[in-house]
C-alpha cells in the first residue's frame, strides 16, 4: 500500500471517530417544542472531509459513521440510518461537490449554502414519507408539521453546521497540513489572511443569529 493510501485511511479513520465522539456528546434539541427533532456536530466533521477529499469521501464517512451509530446508541434501526445518511450526504456532499468545482471563500459559502438547502429540502420529503414508520402518528399529522417544525428546524440545523463549518475548517486543514495527513495539492487554494477572516466573521454570525433564534423559540428573549 503506498504512503498516500496510507495517508488518506489513516485521515479517514481520525475523521470517523471524530465524527462519531461529537455526535454522542454533542447532541441535543433545537425547538423546545419537539424535544424528538435533535442535531448533532457530525455533520461539520464529514463536510469539512468532503472539502478535502470529495463529496465521495464525505459519502463513505457518513455511512460509517451512520452505521457505527446505529449499532450501538441509535433506538430507530435501519431507518435511522437511512435518515442519517440522506441528511448528511444531502449537506456535505452537496457542499464538497460546489467546492471541488471552486476552491474559493465564495465556493465554499456557496457550496454550504446549496448543502442547507438540499438537506432541508429533502428532508421535508422523507420526514413526510419515512417518519410515520417509526413513530406512532399519522402522515397527515406529519404532513401539518413540515412547514412548521421541520421547516425551521433544518435550516437552523443547517445554519449552524454552516457556522461551525467555517470556524473551524481552516484550524483542521493546518493541523492536518503539520501532521503530513495532507499537502497543499489536496487542499490547492490555501486561504490567505482576508480570506480566513471572512470565513471566521461569517461563521461568528452565523451562529451569533442561531443562538439568538434558539433562545426566541426557548422563550428567553
Amino acid at each position: 500500500m503506498s504512503n498516500t493510501k496510507t495517508k488518506k485511511i489513516t485521515a479517514y479513520a481520525m475523521f470517523i471517530a471524530i465524527a462519531f465522539v461529537v455526535m454522542l456528546v454533542g447532541r441535543f434539541p433545537l425547538i423546545p417544542a419537539v424535544p424528538f427533532l435533535k442535531t448533532d456536530p457530525k455533520d461539520v466533521i464529514i463536510v469539512i472531509a468532503g472539502f478535502i477529499y470529495g463529496p465521495i469521501s464525505a459519502f463513505i464517512i457518513s455511512l460509517i459513521v451512520s452505521v457505527i451509530e446505529m449499532l450501538t446508541v441509535s433506538q430507530t434501526g435501519p431507518i435511522g440510518l437511512l435518515m442519517n445518511v440522506l441528511s448528511t450526504c444531502a449537506f456535505a456532499c452537496t457542499a464538497a461537490a460546489v467546492y471541488k468545482k471552486k476552491r474559493t471563500l465564495s465556493g465554499a459559502v456557496t457550496g454550504l449554502i446549496y448543502g442547507v438547502i438540499m438537506m432541508t429540502a429533502l428532508m421535508l420529503l422523507w420526514n413526510y414519507l419515512i417518519t410515520p414508520l417509526y413513530m406512532d402518528t399519522t402522515r397527515a399529522d406529519i404532513a401539518a408539521m413540515l412547514i412548521p417544525v421541520f421547516l425551521p428546524f433544518n435550516l437552523l440545523k443547517g445554519a449552524i453546521n454552516m457556522g461551525l463549518t467555517l470556524l473551524i475548517y481552516k484550524p483542521i486543514v493546518t493541523a492536518l497540513r503539520k501532521t503530513k495527513l495532507i499537502g497543499q495539492v489536496v487542499e490547492d487554494s490555501a486561504p490567505n489572511k482576508s480570506r480566513t477572516q471572512g470565513m471566521v466573521l461569517l461563521g461568528f454570525l452565523l451562529l451569533a443569529t442561531c443562538a439568538l433564534v434558539i433562545l426566541v423559540l426557548k422563550g428567553v428573549i
